[in-house]
């Protein structure tokens, strides 16, 4: 083929200037809608004067008019109407759209254009302008032909390629990834052949374990399909980009070669005798590639997977380049916080705070805002003052969306190693366990020795709040320092609106003081409670030795009093018995969607017991929501759907055996029989103080949700302060509407409070941006717990083995066994769980738990023992296992499972 040629570009002809083919030369990035996303990255490496085989690109304008013909305009109607979950609906209109395209006629200029292309063997590809995206790979989602020759072959293998447009996998692909069909087009790329000795893939960062500038190549004899398609088992190496050092060579059995056939296509070609331990790439030539790769991957700026093949003169020529999606971002931090005090630049260690809380979803940019000002109030309180509230404390740093901290100074000193792990043992064990081994590491290595300057820090934190003293005082009188927590929060949170009459900037003034000031001059004078009542339990536990059995101190937080969020749940199992004994209001509520009741609610239409029962519960709880550290996402008094088909789940639990608030009373008194067993098997003095001890855990560790539950408070006071914000922002028209300004930052708010009139800036692209980066990264399923600053994620470097019997391991958290079926919910907000079913789930915070109350037994794959869902289950009694890898993978819905809380195992069949 002589690409080159500038005869090859064919213009359409008379019903449109658009061409039809264009040479590689003449494609750029901002081809993309012409070119599609493989052909866009060929004539961007082709310009950057990188080895890519010569070719054209048949555009999207043939493909446009080839489907205006087709008569697809009844299936594309269809499909936008069928949810991306029903895959058989989805699968019959991709089909009558592949017959459609396929069968549809070709124009003969288009026919001309694509037979100019067509000089000897070439390779014919799909490149859709869906893909290569930056935020989406549609890598193998339309069709390849390999050594097509002659021209009518060519022409069949384009048509092939534009009906591949609407496969299986590729339309259920876009409608999972919510993109529109209509704007779907397909390009096709006619590139010259190579006859190659070798072929494979490189990716120039690690897939596996995120590690950047480290490229993992495969190779085999022959076209690099076999490596792409799974055929063979190939050679593997990993190379660090910066040294050329090859750091692992697997050799694989290369059994397989794929060949350009005799005629054209291709055939498999088994390879008799071919060595294991025999690999077809020189040391150079990997080293060559990684060179290759690096350059590539500078070029574009990102991460790159690559297809690759050496000729028979050992030429190196690049078949294709596209972004690697699935890596996670690394964590950015906020101008000159890249280095610790003791002056270290190297390799970061970051700890998720989003995992930590529970919070898979990502952060609206408007929370991040907020909790760069609470990171930096944070910091102030522990003797750091933070120049730049608005950016943040220096740890503090985002990736996707998810909040993250830099922990690197914490682990390279000789106090924080000691006493982060053991923190996270009781709130996320997977975590501890990462940051465990990171100590080994001799990039971490220890540069604090001495505990004294922390210790003098955290005793003039303690002194300054009155720590030890308010300790003492609840250990003293349980019952007056619950009541003066009570006092002092109600208080705080009368302060929390703004002034009658205040303007929007004076509002948004309001917020960012608030939410220092209100946040952490409070919190250090409600958590000395709860920590008391929990430093109790850890006595107990000591003087008990060896006495206590497995599963039995977890006993003693069963059924805990003055827990907010366990005493919300069951409110609201009080108002679903009221509403049981009205027969109407019952079956209303079980036969009607749940978005129908929250609108009949606002339009205050539904039955007397539901409306105002719900007005009642609301007025108590209505701050609270799925997410709720993310003061961007919609309170349940804004939005009650949620709470509504909650209830509706209550109502078809029929046992009054297992009712929660009978298990929950069984759980206290079961709880305070363990206490009298404990002491009694210590007995004397030493039993005495156990029975002390315990009875002051049950008085005190229930308050352990107040800190949170006042900072969510907090939040949702100054959402309501914001939602006014941007009520006025859309009245100026700066904003579509007014829950827009919980995409914006506070600096943003601030900018558009204070921009002149007619100031031609405005959000509204902004918004419209984020919008999109939201909707993508709620596809999101991994998240890391911990990440390092060169893109490794730990825990994936040293996965440990699956036990061999198939059963999956955590951390006990809540003591029993239970068997029954498992209902896997990635998002609590419209889920159905069936009284007895055993919840499996990434992770829970308050809005989760109305869950609970009719769950068999708790599965999570986050968390430690005194997380957020395993003291709540403790709290109901049910059997709960967390922290355990990949659950909600492993396990599927409908599965019969068994969980054993007391030994932290989850068999599954």
């Amino acid at each position: 083929m002589n690409a080159a040629d500038p005869a090859d570009r064919v213009e359409s002809g008379p019903q449109t200037s658009a061409p039809l083919v264009l040479r590689f030369a003449e494609v750029s990035a901002e081809s993309l809608p012409e070119v599609g996303g493989k052909a866009a990255n060929l004539g961007v490496l082709t310009a950057a004067g990188f080895p890519v085989p010569p070719g054209v690109c048949v555009t999207t304008e043939a493909y446009r008019r080839v489907a205006a013909g087709a008569g697809l305009e009844e299936v594309l109607d269809a499909l936008a109407a069928v949810p991306a979950d029903d895959v058989a609906s989805l699968r019959e209109l991709a089909s009558r759209a592949r017959d459609l395209v396929l069968h549809a006629p070709v124009p003969a200029d288009i026919a001309d254009a694509v037979r100019l292309g067509a000089r000897g063997p070439v390779a014919v590809r799909s490149s859709a302008t869906a893909e290569d995206l930056p935020h989406a790979s549609f890598a193998g989602q339309q069709d390849t032909y390999l050594n097509v020759v002659g021209a009518d072959a060519t022409l069949e293998a384009v048509r092939r390629c534009w009906a591949s447009l609407w496969t299986d996998r590729a339309t259920s692909y876009r409608a999972a990834h919510g993109i529109d069909h209509r704007s779907v087009r397909l390009a096709v790329v006619i590139q010259e052949m190579v006859r190659p000795e070798v072929a494979g893939v490189m990716f120039t960062a690690n897939p596996v374990t995120g590690r950047r500038r480290e490229a993992v190549i495969d190779a085999a004899p022959g076209l690099g399909e076999a490596v792409v398609s799974g055929a063979v088992n190939p050679d593997h190496f990993v190379v660090d980009v910066a040294t050329g050092r090859i750091t692992e060579r697997r050799p694989g059995d290369k059994r397989l070669a794929v060949q350009p056939a005799p005629g054209g296509g291709v055939e498999h070609v088994e390879r008799a005798g071919a060595g294991a331990d025999e690999f077809c790439l020189t040391d150079a030539q990997v080293r060559a590639l990684a060179e290759l790769g690096g350059r590539v991957e500078a070029h574009y700026g990102a991460p790159q997977d690559i297809e690759w093949a050496v000729d028979a003169a050992g030429a190196l020529w690049l078949t294709q380049s596209r972004p690697v999606t699935t890596l996670f971002p690394i964590p950015e931090h906020r101008p000159g916080s890249g280095k610790t005090a003791d002056g270290d630049g190297g390799t970061r260690i970051y700890f998720s705070l989003s995992v930590a809380q529970g919070v898979y979803r990502p952060i609206t940019p408007m929370g991040m805002s907020a909790f760069r000002l609470l990171s930096a109030a944070g910091a102030g309180t522990l003797g750091f003052p933070v120049r730049d509230r608005e950016a943040g404390a220096p740890v503090f740093a985002e990736a996707a969306g998810r909040m993250f901290a830099d922990v690197t100074g914490v682990v390279r000193s000789r106090a924080g190693r000691a006493i982060l792990p053991r923190l996270l043992d009781v709130m996320e064990a997977r975590s501890a366990k990462v940051l465990r081994a990171l100590a080994d590491d001799p990039r971490f290595t220890v540069t604090r020795r001495s505990v004294r300057p922390a210790l003098l820090r955290a005793a003039r934190v303690a002194a300054r709040h009155r720590i030890p003293e308010r300790a003492a005082q609840a250990l003293l009188n349980p019952e007056a320092a619950r009541r003066r927590v009570e006092r002092l929060t109600a208080e705080t949170r009368s302060r929390l609106a703004s002034p009658p009459g205040a303007t929007s900037l004076e509002r948004l003034d309001h917020v960012e003081r608030r939410l220092g000031d209100s946040v952490f001059q409070v919190i250090p004078r409600i958590a000395p409670a709860p920590a008391a009542g929990f430093a109790m339990l850890g006595l107990a536990h000591r003087l008990l030795g060896g006495l206590a059995r497995p599963g039995e101190l977890q006993t003693v937080l069963r059924g805990l009093p003055h827990n907010v969020t366990t005493e919300m749940d069951l409110e609201l199992w009080r108002l679903a018995s009221r509403i049981r004994a009205d027969a109407d209001a019952a079956a209303l509520l079980l036969d009607t969607p749940a978005a129908e009741l929250a609108t009949r609610f606002h339009d205050g239409t539904l039955p007397a017991v539901v409306r105002e029962g719900l007005r009642g519960f609301l007025a108590a709880h209505g701050m609270r929501t799925v997410a709720e550290i993310d003061l961007g996402v919609p309170r349940w008094s804004e939005d009650p759907e949620h709470v509504i088909g909650v209830l509706a789940n209550y109502l078809r639990l029929d046992d009054p055996a297992l009712a929660p608030d009978v298990l929950f009373a069984e759980g206290a008194a079961e709880a305070e029989r363990m206490i009298g067993t404990l002491a009694a098997r210590a007995g004397g003095l030493r039993g005495r103080v156990i029975r002390f001890a315990l009875g002051r855990t049950r008085a005190l560790a229930g308050l352990r949700e107040l800190p949170k539950h006042h900072l969510v408070s907090v939040l949702a006071a100054m959402r309501a302060e914001l939602a006014a914000v941007g009520a006025d922002l859309a009245d100026r028209g700066l904003l579509s509407r007014p829950d827009d300004v919980f995409l914006l930052t506070f600096p943003e708010v601030r900018a558009a409070l204070t921009a002149p009139p007619h100031h031609p800036g405005t959000p509204a692209g902004v918004v419209a941006e984020r919008r999109q980066e939201a909707a993508r990264e709620l596809l999101r399923r991994h998240l890391p717990r911990v990440l390092l600053s060169d893109g490794t994620e730990p825990e994936a470097v040293r996965q440990p083995g699956a036990p061999a019997d198939g059963s999956l391991t955590g951390t006990p958290a809540s003591a029993g066994t239970v068997t029954g079926v498992a209902r896997v919910v990635l998002d609590p907000v419209g889920a159905h769980l069936a009284p007895g079913e055993i919840l499996v789930c990434p992770s829970t915070d308050p809005g989760w738990t109305p869950l609970f109350l009719t769950a068999g037994g708790l599965v999570m794959e986050m968390g430690g023992a005194n997380s957020h869902g395993a003291v709540v289950a403790r709290e109901y009694g049910i059997p709960a296992v967390v922290g355990v890898a990949h659950a909600t993978e492993r396990v599927s819905t409908g599965l019969r499972i068994t969980v054993d809380g007391t030994s932290g195992t989850i068999t599954v069949p």
